[in-house]
């Protein structure tokens, strides 16, 4: 096993994901320091720690949301600290002991990274916070913005699509992973829980940490493996810890274990465990003699460091080539087989001595014939059960489906569903109801246990069924349409009808499909009426009142006709004067949080003229008047205190106001596709700086900011 080469112990605790290193002039810095003690000065940031003189201590004054270091400047020395808050970003020169510049953000920063982001000549510092992405160069200067579909809570900086520029890769809370190629988005991948966690891998492979427990890796947009954990990945790393030239996803849990996974197939080769919960991991040359190690910090301070495992070492980590995976690959299909012929044999041996026929199947012996049938279809919401989609799974003979079970990421609780019919309800067909929550295409895998009604051994059949992105729309005649939605968008393609009608038939659940492009639909989750009709001349006319629905329903079409820019006319009247509301109530609560502000400036100003005021009484020994001062400012200081919770509501308000506009704005820009919707997201945000709602509108309706 690999042992540590170092282990320390800081006297601070250390907040989970909150752990960088850093080199500044050859001297690795922040939080702990052993290469210089107490030589450096001082500041209105930076101060020695009482408990260790190897600590330095930063004084942010705000909650500390994210943090990373890097080299930003051309002409800095050494690397720049970067600290994020939910209303600031810092760069700080630790060397120099000076800020490099300091930005409010009016979004936030829950995650950041650093580093060349696609042609961008200069590295980037890149937060994400409330739905949005903001990049700051060295001098501080806004180079990079665009929205994302909800909280970000993970980046990373990555070569996704191998053409030797990096991509940014944004990890968010509505369970996805979008992949920007500067300010455009080329792909996008759904997962089940918040992403919490990415890193680079090597070439266009990176890894990932959800937050019910889920590590594993993409290469591109496809999943190449994943496991699961009932404790919580605190941190992902890639290191090559087994010197074989790949290197390895290390996680540190929650519950203090460091694990290190084959980047081929997710096993463990090497492991170890902390007193407490992993803070972080990181790398870096933190002995100053050339090699890089694995450095892992828990949130009680240990910090342990390792080399990667020597060739003598290499054969004692846990770790198996792709000939050894082939080879315990092929002996556990073995042994499979193996017991699949030993049950065989087993039931030959019992039908020939008990004289039971193939088709009683007494010991488990069904029909040759016996088939798996699954059947999907839309029921709508009666008395005894809601709007659902009805998975059917049934046998064509006398057999019986003793038990199901369905794997689906992102529908079922725990991603499976059992169903275990009781005894007196056996029969050869099995009724499951699904509610997708989100219109994403979901593969069902189904296996289900099939036998005679005396059978005590049943055979095991496994079938996929997919399920289409909007399975939960039921088609309904024009007759029974209510009044049309008056939400719509407009677009043009140049493609023939029978495509279109293709993609109708692959993306919805129609009884017996559709051979034209005029449909109607009613929602199985809210009832609201989706129609779609396409004119001679390729003009298309989504009609629905749902933003969400017609971005997706714009974006599904045009990954299915190969559109890569598509420009379009929208306008939803209910959800643009909402958008007004929201917009009026974000003005007042910058008003609001300005008048507080300076009602807290006056108010601090007023506290340290009163505090003089009491400590020259007490010299002069005027009992009374220092009583009388201190009772006043006891009253301030009450009175600070209410000011500060009518300032936090104010500013928890507003941000969910800046949520619902650069959601607004991601919104608009989803019903469009390529250049179109790059130029609406970047005018938005233009006519939003501008303080010009109007051509705001304008440009969400048009695409364009003209009339």
């Amino acid at each position: 096993m690999l042992v540590p080469i170092f282990t320390l112990k800081l006297n601070h605790k250390i907040n989970p994901r909150m752990v960088t290193i850093g080199k500044y002039d050859g001297l690795l810095v922040f939080i702990h320091n052993p290469h210089t003690r107490a030589q450096r000065p001082v500041s209105h940031r930076l101060s020695q720690s009482a408990q260790d003189s190897d600590v330095s201590l930063l004084n942010i004054n705000q909650a500390v949301s994210c943090l990373t270091a890097g080299k930003l400047g051309p002409n800095t020395t050494g690397d720049t600290l970067l600290v994020g808050s939910q209303t600031n970003l810092l760069a700080y020169d630790v060397h120099d002991n000076a800020d490099v510049f300091y930005k409010d953000v009016a979004d936030g920063a829950n995650a950041i990274v650093l580093g060349q982001l696609g042609d961008i000549s200069s590295p980037l510092a890149i937060i994400g916070g409330n739905c949005a992405l903001q990049g700051f160069d060295y001098m501080g200067n806004d180079k990079f913005w665009t929205v994302t579909g909800d909280n970000v809570r993970s980046l990373v900086l990555s070569d996704f699509t191998g053409d030797g520029k990096n991509e940014l890769l944004v990890g968010s809370e509505d369970f996805d992973i979008r992949v920007f190629k500067e300010d455009e988005l080329v792909s996008e991948m759904s997962e089940n829980e918040t992403v919490t966690a990415l890193c680079h891998m090597h070439d266009c492979r990176f890894g990932y940490a959800l937050a019910n427990g889920t590590v594993g890796v993409y290469d591109r947009n496809a999943r190449y493996w994943r496991i699961k954990s009932k404790n919580h990945a605190m941190s992902i790393h890639a290191f090559d810890l087994n010197s074989d030239g790949v290197v390895e996803l290390i996680t540190g849990w929650s519950n203090g274990k460091i694990d290190a996974r084959s980047d081929r197939t997710g096993e463990v080769i090497f492991k170890d465990n902390l007193s407490s919960s992993v803070a972080g991991v990181v790398e870096g040359d933190y002995r100053l003699d050339g090699q890089k190690q694995l450095i892992c910090a828990s949130v009680e301070g240990e910090v342990r460091g390792y080399l990667p495992a020597s060739k003598e070492l290499k054969g004692n980590l846990m770790d198996s080539s792709a000939e050894q995976d082939l080879v315990r690959e092929l002996s556990n299909r073995k042994q499979n087989l193996l017991l699949e012929l030993r049950n065989y044999e087993e039931n030959s041996k019992a039908c020939s001595v008990q004289g039971v026929s193939e088709s009683s199947g007494g010991v488990g012996v069904i029909p040759a014939n016996t088939q798996l049938q699954t059947a999907l279809s839309v029921r709508a919401s009666t008395e005894a059960q809601k709007a659902h989609v009805e998975l059917s799974i049934s046998t064509p003979n006398e057999t019986i489906i003793r038990a199901v079970l369905i794997f689906a990421e992102g529908i079922f609780e725990g991603e499976s569903h059992v169903v275990h019919p009781s005894a007196q309800n056996l029969s050869g067909c099995v009724r499951v109801p699904i509610v997708p929550p989100k219109d994403i295409p979901v593969d069902l895998h189904i296996k289900a246990f099939i036998g005679g009604r005396t059978s005590t051994q049943f055979h095991v059949f496994e079938i996929t069924r997919h399920l289409p992105r909007f399975s939960m729309y039921d088609i309904s005649s024009d007759s029974d349409s209510a009044e049309p939605p008056s939400g719509r968008v407009t677009f043009s393609i140049s493609e023939r009808p029978q495509r279109v009608v293709m993609w109708l038939n692959q993306n919805f659940l129609l009884p017996k499909g559709v051979d034209s492009p005029d449909v109607t639909f009613t929602s199985l989750r809210g009832g609201g009426h989706l129609s779609i009709s396409m004119a001679s001349s390729g003009q298309i006319t989504l009609r629905t009142d749902d933003v969400d629905l017609a971005g997706d329903l714009v974006q599904s079409l045009a990954s299915f006709l190969g559109i890569e820019e598509l420009s379009s006319e929208a306008d939803f009247p209910e959800y643009f004067e909402e958008l007004r509301t929201t917009l009026t109530e974000v003005d007042e609560f910058h008003s609001v949080h300005q008048k507080l502000t300076a009602a807290m400036a006056d108010h601090s100003n007023y506290i340290k003229n009163m505090l003089v005021q009491a400590e020259d009484a007490r010299l002069m020994g005027h009992t009374t008047t220092m009583k009388k001062r201190y009772r006043e400012l006891y009253d301030l200081n009450r009175d600070l205190i209410n000011e500060y919770k009518i300032r936090s509501n104010n500013h928890n308000a507003l941000l969910a106001c800046l949520k619902s506009v650069n959601l607004a704005i991601q919104r608009a820009g989803r019903l469009r596709v390529g250049k179109p919707k790059n130029q609406v997201i970047a005018a938005c945000r233009d006519a939003i700086k501008s303080n010009n709602i109007n051509s705001l509108f304008r440009i969400m309706r048009a695409g364009t900011a003209s009339s």
